[in-house]
């Protein structure tokens, strides 16, 4: 499932984890807006969640990860296979058209509207039409640079942005 109008970056770098992810919305080939937050602080701020896709779908699908957030004790993993699982399962959620970045100090999570579930093995995930230019840019910054996960996430979101449409520069970044 490829997902365009936006990018969110996960990076998970010497003992820190980051989200960003970039303002812009479209309307088909319309900007709308420039400054949406794409990512949520979750769970007494323990967690950090992205999505791409729909606005509609995603606020809906960041409702259901809460609950099961809630359900679980903020326990990232179990949370993140139950709202996979109601994603496979449940006829409504499967015509979501929305992917989640899910992560807490550990763990790095993909939610796909199939019901993937993913964990990168190398720390680092992206999703959105800019997101293969910047999970490329974060590897190359991780394994050749000694920047901050911050900085890593914030350069390589900038480094998308100069190359896709559907990506601005108006970044959120979130850290934990």
């Amino acid at each position: 499932m490829s997902m365009q109008a936006t990018t969110i970056l996960a990076v998970r770098h010497r003992d820190s984890t980051c989200l960003a992810g970039d303002g812009q919305v479209t309307l088909g080939t319309t900007v709308v807006k420039h400054g949406a937050r794409k990512i949520r602080r979750l769970y007494n701020d323990s967690i950090l969640a992205g999505f791409a896709g729909s606005a509609a779908d995603s606020f809906a699908l960041f409702s259901r990860f809460e609950s099961k957030l809630e359900q679980y004790r903020g326990n990232l993993e179990r949370a993140a296979v139950e709202l996979a699982r109601d994603w496979r399962t449940d006829r409504a959620l499967r015509r979501l058209e929305a992917m989640l970045i899910v992560a807490d100090q550990k763990l790095i999570f993909l939610l796909s509207g199939t019901g993937d579930l993913i964990e990168p093995d190398d720390g680092v995930v992206a999703v959105g039409s800019g997101g293969p230019f910047a999970m490329a840019a974060a590897r190359a910054l991780i394994r050749h640079s000694q920047l901050s996960a911050r900085q890593i996430a914030e350069e390589a979101m900038t480094i998308a942005a100069g190359l896709c449409i559907y990506t601005n520069t108006n970044l959120t970044i979130e850290e934990l």
